[in-house]
């Protein structure tokens, strides 16, 4: 266990995606056994801090999901980006936590540089950093899949024909923030919605994406996965499936 700024921290294991530079994805311990009586989503209770043990212990609950990651207080999403706290905003507000953390973990730098070469210094930055760029695709994932609720119930009610332009959240890995990717997809005017025309919008966004080079290998990935998203729920196929739901 690591301790300082803000209480103890999980030894983390995380591994890189292929064709990507920072370990994002949690590496479970396939040696150790899995709970006869805990589910994965079963909460289970830690000590916050070391601090609190004079005046008992602070029980916070962290879901195994959690548990896998740096600091599992601020992890919101689970590996198959199902939320982990109460709303949207919530997830927002952790994301912003990790921010600040690694803020702080530059502002240390630029005090004193040879902090660069502590081990425990290099552990948290690496294990925050890989949770951020982690939670902040997750969070920009979930949010792509509210537009494409949103999108399917307004189609449904005929509240899309006058036009129709999205703002498509992604998590940049450079910058380490969320960004939005706006593009048209029906010019505004009385155009009856097709649900074809948003595949042909996603498809156009997704070869500008692959040329875009001010956005990293990384994260131009994640952009074109929710894309590739968007253009998967409004395909033929996906539309027939659903109707006949």
């Amino acid at each position: 266990m690591l301790r300082g700024m803000g209480g103890d921290f999980e030894d983390a294991r995380l591994m890189a995606a292929e064709g990507e530079e920072i370990p994002t994805i949690p590496v479970g311990d396939d040696l150790e056994p899995a709970s006869a009586i805990t589910a994965t989503t079963d909460a289970i209770a830690e000590r916050e801090s070391d601090i609190e043990a004079d005046r008992g212990e602070l029980i916070v609950p962290y879901v195994p999901a959690a548990r896998k990651f740096y600091l599992p207080r601020w992890v919101a999403f689970d590996d198959k980006g199902q939320l982990l706290v109460r709303s949207v905003n919530e997830a927002e507000a952790h994301v912003a936590s990790m921010q600040r953390f690694l803020g702080i973990l530059h502002m240390a730098v630029s005090l004193a540089p040879y902090i660069v070469a502590d081990q425990d210094y290099q552990r948290k930055r690496y294990g925050m950093l890989g949770q951020l760029v982690n939670q902040g695709r997750a969070l920009a994932r979930y949010e792509t899949e509210e537009i494409i609720r949103t999108i399917k119930q307004r189609a449904a009610a005929q509240d899309l024909n006058r036009g129709l332009s999205l703002s498509l959240p992604y998590f940049d890995d450079q910058m380490l923030q969320m960004k939005i990717h706006d593009f048209e997809v029906i010019p505004a005017g009385r155009i009856m919605f097709v649900p074809a025309f948003v595949v042909r919008a996603a498809r156009e966004e997704q070869a500008k994406v692959v040329q875009d080079t001010r956005l990293s290998h990384s994260t131009r990935i994640h952009l074109l996965g929710e894309l590739k998203a968007l253009e998967q729920a409004f395909g033929t196929s996906s539309l027939r499936v659903a109707a006949k739901a």
